[in-house]
């Protein structure tokens, strides 16, 4: 009923017998570790970009360029039930000056984007406009999508 771990009749000895009498192989084979890594590196490579949007919205598409940028803008949204977001923070309009204000590096030169769902009320995102013109941000754009098709 007992086993035994010596060497006649163990696992070790039938396998190194049928090599023709030599050593256990002790060597690892990475090449399928390298795939599997890969695979990871490309899955997460596709799925960062999309972790970086804050906000869902269905922007509107347009035909203007892409605006260059040498830093991460502050980015105002407005999604189609008229809730205002600094960033990712659901904020009120009447708070929106205040903390673009404690948190503007550059100033009033900050660039602001302004991302508003093409849903939503033309009101609201005039609202939104209109307060960031009175505090005396200068460098305020409106963020759409790139027109698909002619």
């Amino acid at each position: 009923m007992g086993m035994s771990s010596g060497g006649s009749g163990g696992w070790t000895s039938r396998r190194s017998r049928r090599r023709g009498g030599g050593a256990v192989m002790s060597d690892i084979n990475v090449t399928p570790m390298v795939d599997v890594m890969l695979v990871l590196l490309i899955i997460f490579m596709v799925a960062a970009p999309m972790l970086t949007v804050g906000v869902p919205l269905d922007l509107p598409q347009t035909q203007a360029q892409a605006v260059s940028q040498d830093h991460q803008p502050l980015v105002i949204s407005i999604n189609n039930k008229g809730q205002v977001y600094l960033q990712e923070t659901e904020i009120q309009v009447s708070e929106l000056v205040p903390k673009l204000m404690a948190i503007a590096k550059a100033g009033y030169d900050e660039r602001i984007f302004v991302r508003g769902d093409k849903s939503v009320d033309y009101g609201t995102v005039m609202q939104v406009m209109g307060r960031l013109s009175g505090a005396g941000f200068k460098r305020v754009a409106l963020v759409s999508e790139v027109e698909q098709g002619g």
